[in-house]
């Protein structure tokens, strides 16, 4: 470390400083809580700017937010989560989440194609680091801030990410993969795709491995578009994908373990963020609305203040809902991850925090009523509606609830308040 640099950590009043300083990367290495927060804040916030002046472009004409990529590019904020043995800055699933809500707040198209981002980076820095071949992945994705998307939804399978219908198929220490992806996300802007397939051609749909393929490796005919009613620059396109590489390119843990373990509770924890600042957002504009309201009124509140009231209480319980679900996560051990009632609330976290986001969008728009529901008008919660309304049918609620029921019925009934 510079004198230049240790003179900024030793003083809490340059804060703001040693944050400008750490978003052109001379602070990675500080383990001071207070600074990273301040750095990654200042960075996503930049960002967030920059997403916020394109999000009505990017939901009109449905295209990738290209500007706001750049900018995550440009703050180094797509290689975070990578060790800094590896030339990341080790930021932990709170500094991710976090960001995902920044994001939120301003594109939610943006902070979803973060989300899902940073959910494939996790899996590969959680689930690879035996790997020769994936540790230079990580190198290559902080040097280059590549941007990986995600392929787990194949066929008619829906939301079945479980099970895989295509198979590697090997030659020598070869692998070729053929995938008919009902969904990738930002598949064609990507640097790479993460995907689920099938261990072999004999084995059953169940048995599942992960594989990192970069741009060089695949080719992706499109076989739908993304004419969708929300979340309209996520790009969310069909294609069938065709990859060949070599077998170091699959990651050296089972599916089965790398979705308990991190896929699953990540992508929950990321997603709810983002939908919580949807959530912000809208609530913020309702805020702004009775405020008005009110000063025209002479300080009387308008009668649909009261849908102000509830739409508050569903965000601060969202947010209480993520906060406790992030701090469990980081807390816990990859055995007690995998225990039952730890998977039962993660799911549970993705079908309540959906619920709750979409009452208090609900309860924006109410506030504001027709100003709400005008596109022309300033206090328009049109996009952040449709945008959240994702939120239960992104991995199906009624999926989730159905697949874990087995489960509720083996869970005793607490006999504590606070156990």
């Amino acid at each position: 470390m510079n004198p230049r640099t240790a003179t900024i950590l030793e003083s809490d009043q340059d804060i703001g400083a040693a944050a400008r300083h750490a978003a052109r990367g001379i602070l990675a290495a500080t383990d001071n809580p207070a600074l990273v927060k301040a750095s990654l804040t200042s960075r996503a916030e930049r960002v967030a700017a920059i997403a916020s002046t394109q999000a009505a472009a990017v939901d009109r004409h449905s295209r990738f937010p290209a500007e706001a990529i750049a900018a995550l590019r440009a703050e180094k904020l797509l290689g975070l989560a990578v060790p800094r043995e590896l030339g990341g800055e080790g930021a932990g699933i709170a500094n991710i989440a976090e960001i995902c809500y920044l994001l939120g707040r301003a594109c939610a198209s943006t902070a979803m194609i973060y989300a899902m981002h940073q959910t494939k980076v996790a899996c590969i820095v959680r689930h690879g680091s035996a790997s020769a071949w994936h540790q230079l992945l990580l190198r290559r994705l902080v040097n280059e801030q590549l941007l990986l998307a995600s392929s787990t939804t194949e066929g008619q399978s829906g939301g079945d990410i479980r099970n895989s219908a295509a198979p590697i198929e090997r030659d020598g220490g070869r692998v070729r993969l053929v995938r008919q992806a009902a969904v990738i996300s930002y598949g064609a802007a990507a640097d790479g795709i993460v995907t689920t397939a099938r261990r072999t051609p004999d084995a059953a749909s169940s048995d599942q491995v992960l594989v990192a393929f970069l741009k060089d490796d695949y080719t992706l005919t499109p076989v739908s578009g993304w004419d969708a009613f929300g979340m309209r620059g996520t790009c969310s396109e069909g294609f069938r994908l065709v990859a060949s590489g070599t077998s170091e390119q699959i990651l050296p843990v089972a599916y089965g373990k790398i979705h308990a373990q991190t896929m699953m509770p990540v992508a929950h924890l990321l997603w709810s963020s983002v939908w919580a600042g949807i959530a912000a957002a809208a609530t913020e504009r309702a805020r702004a609305f009775v405020r008005q309201a009110a000063r025209r009124s002479g300080g009387a509140l308008p009668p649909a203040a009261a849908h102000l009231t509830r739409a508050d209480a569903s965000l601060r319980s969202l947010r209480s809902l993520i906060a406790g679900a992030l701090r469990r996560f980081e807390a816990a051990d990859p055995a007690a991850i995998e225990a039952i009632d730890f998977q039962t609330g993660m799911n549970l976290l993705k079908v309540n925090a959906s619920e709750l986001a979409v009452a208090a969008v609900i309860g924006a728009m109410q506030t504001c009523g027709l100003a709400g529901y005008r596109n022309d008008s300033a206090f328009g919660i049109g996009r952040h509606l449709r945008d959240i309304l994702s939120a239960p049918i992104m991995i199906s609620n009624d999926r989730i609830l159905a697949n874990i029921a087995g489960a509720a019925l083996l869970s005793g009934t607490p006999a504590s308040l606070c156990d």
